[in-house]
């Protein structure tokens, strides 16, 4: 890194919220359709369809300002962004310039130096785009209007971050604020949460700000941290060789780890921005704004606090838990039934995440209950089940959410504790394998293991590996 020179970032941060339907019409928001398949004349911009306001964008909108410390704007409007291009078939876009719904927030991220503010200058609301799809065969560009009208918030921070590091603590803060909220999945690999970078460079000590560029195209936290480095160093090396930055919007390409120029950057003059006539403003009353606020769920922070003096779980498992709202409602109702923290700690931190990483899934996608884990734990604690078979049913409760007392049942899985049907087991054991008889005899500890081992493996897996453990010692 070069110290002559200081590195000054903001951020805006596209996030596509989880209505079920658009911003202005009643077409689906899902995810993967055919091309041109969730669209009317409103979000295909044909002439004289008009738009209506969905009431869930404004209290999802309202919810991300409340939890982000914004000030809410109980007057806000709209307004129309003219701008052509071929993914916009309006050849303008609604969203807010004069008057957002949120402004002046903030974030709190840690860093290696200790807590840092990072501003929010403000949130507003606006429509999507649709998608451009490119045909090298056939060389040329559809367009595919499914995601025009998608419900977006922009969150436009201060340019308060100084590298890759701080970006990205930024991002999977507010990441994870908006998952907790319900306000969206923030999906980076689907598009529905897109950052976009402004950075410039500035000599060391000094308070002018550098010329910025904007770097679009960026998918990914990994992306994100690249394009930062590498245009960080491209500005700079411009700057030493007595070259200017030009203002502009680049796009960075992640396979060649390198961005080049799309267009010089506009600013507001360059899209006539006026009052969207189509819409009325949008009046915030104290009472809707109580009842946003009285619905904004516990957060992440609040969480650690209350569960450092609720359960007796080490303070890694509380982070790793509500890293993601899905685990903390599975851990937190499983707990209340089981009255074991520690123990649902264990399967979540364990087992749980072991088979999320296997099967390539995130945390939101389990659809195992909590009174079917709280009922695998009791089985385990009361001997019922033993600890690989616990494994073998928590596997069927992870893919199918099975009752695990009735699949034990079914399965005949219940431990053996037929003390004459154990024992016979052990006696053959023990003379079909003499030499590892005499190897434990020797001292060789592991030949334990292996005698184990293979009586479980006669029993089925059905008999307490400690009842087996005893019994051997005392036979041999």
């Amino acid at each position: 890194m070069n110290r002559q020179y200081e590195t000054v970032i903001g951020l805006e941060v596209h996030v596509e919220l989880a209505t079920e339907t658009k911003i202005f019409c009643g077409c689906s928001t899902r995810f993967g359709g055919a091309p041109n398949t969730h669209t009317c004349p409103v979000c295909t911009g044909m002439p004289g369809a008009l738009p209506v306001l969905n009431r869930q964008v404004v209290e999802y909108a309202a919810a991300v300002g409340l939890a982000t410390g914004c000030t809410i704007n109980q007057c806000c409007r709209f307004d129309r962004k003219n701008y052509f291009y071929p993914d916009n078939p309006q050849n303008y876009q609604i969203s807010q310039l004069y008057e957002p719904i949120c402004r002046d927030g903030h974030i709190d991220i840690d860093t290696p130096s200790g807590i840092k503010r990072i501003g929010i200058h403000e949130i507003h609301m606006e429509e999507d785009a649709g998608k451009l799809i490119h045909d090298e065969w056939e060389d040329c560009s559809l367009v595919d209007f499914n995601r025009s009208g998608v419900p977006l918030i922009e969150i436009v921070s201060e340019p308060d971050m100084s590298s890759a590091e701080e970006v990205i603590a930024y991002l999977e803060k507010l990441r994870l604020i908006i998952r907790y909220l319900g306000a969206s999945d923030c999906r980076l690999q689907e598009g529905s949460m897109r950052a976009d970078v402004n950075l410039s460079v500035r000599k060391a000590g000094s308070r002018e700000l550098g010329t910025r560029t904007e770097m679009k195209n960026l998918n990914s936290f990994k992306a994100i941290a690249r394009a930062i480095e590498g245009e960080r160093d491209r500005q700079i090396e411009l700057l030493e060789m007595g070259r200017q930055v030009v203002q502009e919007t680049r796009r960075w390409d992640d396979n060649k780890e390198a961005s080049h120029a799309m267009r010089s950057k506009e600013d507001a003059r360059d899209y006539r921005y006026f009052p969207e006539p189509d819409l009325v403003p949008v009046l915030i009353s104290d009472e809707w704004l109580e009842r946003i606020r009285a619905g904004q769920p516990e957060l992440r922070t609040q969480k650690l606090i209350r569960y450092k003096k609720e359960f007796d779980i080490p303070d890694y498992d509380a982070q790793i838990i509500t890293s993601e709202k899905k685990l903390a409602d599975l851990f937190e109702a499983a707990s209340a039934i089981c009255k074991k923290p520690k123990k649902v700690s264990n399967w979540l931190m364990g087992e749980t995440m072991r088979l999320l990483k296997e099967r390539e899934m995130e945390a939101d996608e389990l659809s195992f209950s909590p009174e079917h884990l709280a009922e695998l734990i009791r089985l385990t604690g009361e001997g019922v089940i033993n600890g690989s078979v616990a494994k073998e049913v928590f596997l069927k409760i992870f893919l199918e959410d099975v009752d695990p007392v009735k699949y034990v049942e079914d399965h005949g899985l219940k431990t053996v504790n037929d003390e004459g049907a154990l024992q016979e087991t052990v006696e053959k054991v023990l003379a079909d394998n003499p030499q590892s008889v005499a190897d434990y005899r020797s001292g060789k500890e592991k030949a334990l293991g292996f005698l184990v081992g293979q009586t479980m493996k006669a029993m089925k897996g059905k008999a307490d590996p400690q009842a087996v453990n005893r019994m051997l010692k005392e036979r041999i």
